[in-house]
């Protein structure tokens, strides 16, 4: 049998329950990873991971990430029933979009503390593990957000951006332990959230697209496979754009 890219790999992945997190989840599966299926939403993390092909290859856990408690738990579980996490994917997002001029302190705070917070959260508590052994990879999900701006993203474009700074810092503390870290930022991605814009908003960012398509889920879980996998070895604190040229 072809050795596969994780094989026997442990994978954390959080807001795997739906969307990117599952695509990654899936892939990394297929590729030979035990998967711990993380989501705020422990029932439907629990289907997921039966989806996934049950409790031999993945573990659904409830975890909010913004609660470094709940983080430390879901990578125990990991180690309990998988092993000492080998890679991490921090995922789990959400949006609350206004204007600046209509948006809440709570929305602003809700978005910063799931994106920024969580990351970090999932970022250092995964490094620490990894360290000890001296091997890890850790992928963060950006967002174009981060990069350009987006009107009524004040909270998502700052979280986003911050992620980026994140890993790069990040990257640098921890590449002497053996430990790399970067990041992903998906552009338009075919999902039930994007699909469900108004047509005229989806029109506009379709213009924008020298592709001229949105992404699939499953294009930015190759992305996340190759940045988890030693097929990306050499490279730590990098930030992949897969966005189909938009805003290059």
């Amino acid at each position: 049998m072809p050795t596969t890219l994780l094989d026997n790999k442990t994978a954390v992945i959080t807001g795997a329950a739906q969307g990117i997190g599952y695509a990654i989840a899936e892939l990394f599966v297929a590729e030979g990873s035990r998967v711990i299926v993380a989501d705020i939403d422990g029932a439907a993390a629990e289907v997921a991971a039966k989806q996934l092909g049950g409790p031999d290859v993945a573990r659904g856990v409830r975890c909010d990430v913004t609660s470094a408690d709940d983080v430390d738990a879901m990578l125990a579980a990991a180690a309990d029933a998988f092993g000492p996490v080998d890679v991490m994917v921090n995922n789990a997002g959400i949006t609350r979009d206004a204007t600046m001029r209509n948006m809440t302190e709570d929305q602003f705070d809700q978005v910063i503390n799931v994106h920024l917070k969580g990351t970090w959260n999932g970022v250092r508590k995964a490094a620490a593990i990894m360290r000890e052994r001296k091997t890890g990879t850790i992928v963060n999900l950006s967002s174009l957000s981060g990069k350009v701006g987006m009107v009524g993203q004040t909270n998502y474009s700052a979280a986003k951006a911050g992620i980026v700074g994140m890993t790069k810092a990040a990257a640098k503390e921890v590449a002497h332990h053996g430990v790399r870290i970067n990041a992903i930022q998906p552009g338009l991605i075919r999902s039930a959230m994007t699909e469900a814009m108004p047509q005229k908003a989806w029109d506009q960012k379709m213009a924008e697209i020298p592709m001229g398509r949105a992404g699939e889920v499953a294009e930015i879980a190759n992305v996340a496979l190759f940045l988890a996998s030693d097929m990306s070895s050499y490279m730590t604190g990098t930030v992949l754009e897969v966005t189909g040229g938009r805003f290059m």
